[in-house]
């Protein structure tokens, strides 16, 4: 039989223990040694525990708050010599601001030094106590530092109803009528002198107006200052409108006009069932002037305002109404040249499009970094560039409008085709089509949908933004929203708001249609 042959089995070298993936790696430090280092500089010891976003996270946050803090305490005693100075005054005017925010910083350095102790132990490492006080911390500052008072907004909300009230029921100001004045006056003599002035004569069924006596002394100041009051007059009036009310006016003897007061509030009378009516009115203070001569008749008048026909829209409504047709294509406008502009830049922004070549890709990092920028300036800033390159007006708004459309709608645009699906792009690059064949015939049916999707909701929010340039003179309706409420008419105000809050909601059903037809 011939010897079986050996067979040499080789031994297998042993392999050096490779740590498991995901393993947490040991800490530089020990213990004492990280704690003694975040207690110098707080975070120092989690960052040598190798815990470096924990460690930079909490230095980040210990010294800010720090800062934010020595901030305020300067805000508060800036006239103080020196800090401990500063820091006493402070304390003394905000005391538990001060107080609970330079605890609270105090204990997040006690807790970091533990912290730090404890992230050199992998089995201990974790927990979010600190920055959950850390949170509370930067709350404590942003209430102060945003001047939160719920005090004053309900101890201030009694003053500030009647004008919310006529913003949120504006329609008074909406509609107006045409008037008609029915008036009747009395003369008065100022001196009582002989002869004594005329009535004016009035015939039958007409308003009058008579004064008992027709002649006194018009209310004047002593030396001191002091009121001395006039002749009281008995007024009586007649045939004037039921029921209604009744403005005085005093007409001096060069023909100026103006309302009287008494007690503070303008006088005003209202008539009985019959149209009469009796008061008692003290002859008002009149400076007479140099250049007056001879006898002073002046005019005691009532005056009754009538609506005559029906309503008539008001100027704030006409106003409003074409301001919000105005906003409404800004809207579409700035939209329209959005998307022309949009779809062919959102080809260069296409990372899967533009990845053939080193060309290409350069191309896709520069649009994608310009779409970036424009893209994080708000429109407010843009249309603030634009009323200065073309002036105030609708057209400033929509430039406004389409460059924010173009960098926004270029970046979704974009992504939706870096998502759409491979299998129709190589198809068609089977058959030998190049690229602006391939993506006329793979790319763009593909994109219909959501490109469709994306320029209404693109719409939506650029009418949206129309009422907000305004307020920086871009046109629409936010123009004259600011004007009114400038001018404190908050009647006028609420009609804006109230259109722009109904386009806004018709718009969104209008939209939200249209996405469920073609989406």
């Amino acid at each position: 039989m011939e010897p079986i042959p050996e067979i040499k089995i080789k031994k297998k070298k042993k392999r050096r223990a490779r740590p498991k993936q995901g393993s947490t790696p040991k800490s530089i430090v020990s213990a004492p040694v990280a704690a003694f280092l975040s207690a110098i500089i707080p975070g120092l010891g989690q960052v040598l525990a190798t815990q470096f976003s924990r460690g930079l996270l909490l230095m980040a946050a210990f010294f800010s708050s720090s800062g934010l803090l020595a901030w305020r305490v300067y805000l508060l005693a800036h006239r103080e010599p020196t800090a401990m100075a500063m820091f006493s005054k402070a304390l003394g005017r905000r005391p538990f601001f001060v107080g609970l925010v330079m605890g609270s910083i105090f204990l997040i350095w006690l807790w970091n030094i533990r912290d730090a102790a404890r992230q050199t132990r992998p089995e201990r490492r974790g927990g979010v106590g600190i920055f959950v006080l850390v949170v509370f911390v930067f709350f404590s500052l942003g209430w102060q530092i945003s001047e939160i008072n719920p005090y004053k907004a309900i101890t201030d909300l009694p003053q500030a109803l009647p004008p919310l009230s006529r913003v949120l029921w504006p329609w008074k100001a909406a509609f107006t009528y045409r008037t008609e004045t029915v008036k009747a006056h009395a003369n008065i003599l100022i001196g009582c002198e002989d002869p004594l002035p005329q009535q004016p004569e009035r015939g039958p069924g007409e308003p009058y107006l008579k004064s008992d006596p027709t002649c006194g002394e018009l209310s004047r100041f002593d030396e001191n200052n002091n009121v001395i009051k006039g002749t009281v007059l008995t007024i009586e009036g007649g045939n004037f409108e039921p029921n209604s009310e009744a403005q005085i006016w005093w007409v001096d003897s060069l023909g100026n006009e103006f309302r009287p007061r008494q007690e503070g509030q303008y006088v005003s009378v209202t008539t009985d069932s019959e149209g009469s009516f009796k008061l008692e009115l003290v002859m008002p203070y009149r400076l007479t002037p140099p250049s007056a001569r001879g006898r002073q008749i002046h005019k005691v008048e009532a005056r009754q305002v009538e609506r005559v026909g029906g309503p008539i829209p008001a100027e704030p409504l006409r106003l409003t109404i074409s301001r919000m047709i105005e906003t409404i294509f800004m809207g579409m406008m700035a939209t329209i040249f959005g998307i022309v502009l949009a779809i062919p830049i959102s080809f260069l922004a296409a990372r899967n499009l533009m990845s053939g070549s080193f060309i290409t890709m350069g191309i896709y990092y520069i649009t994608r970094t310009i779409l970036n920028i424009v893209r994080s300036i708000e429109p407010l800033i843009w249309a603030l560039v634009a009323v200065v390159w073309v002036g105030l007006g609708p057209f400033a708004g929509i430039i406004a409008l389409t460059i924010h459309s173009v960098a926004a709608l270029g970046k979704l645009y974009s992504e939706a085709i870096e998502n759409i699906d491979r299998g129709p792009i190589e198809a068609i690059q089977a058959t030998g089509a190049n690229r602006i064949q391939t993506i006329m015939f793979a790319v763009v049916p593909q994109m219909i949908s959501p490109f469709v999707s994306f320029s209404i909701y693109r719409w939506d929010i650029n009418v949206r933004m129309s009422t907000v340039i305004g307020l920086v003179g871009g046109g629409g309706i936010g123009f004259i929203l600011v004007q009114y409420i400038r001018l404190l008419d908050y009647r006028a105000a609420g009609i804006a708001v109230w259109f722009i809050a109904l386009t806004v909601a018709i718009l969104d059903y209008v939209s939200s249609e249209i996405r469920s037809r073609f989406v």
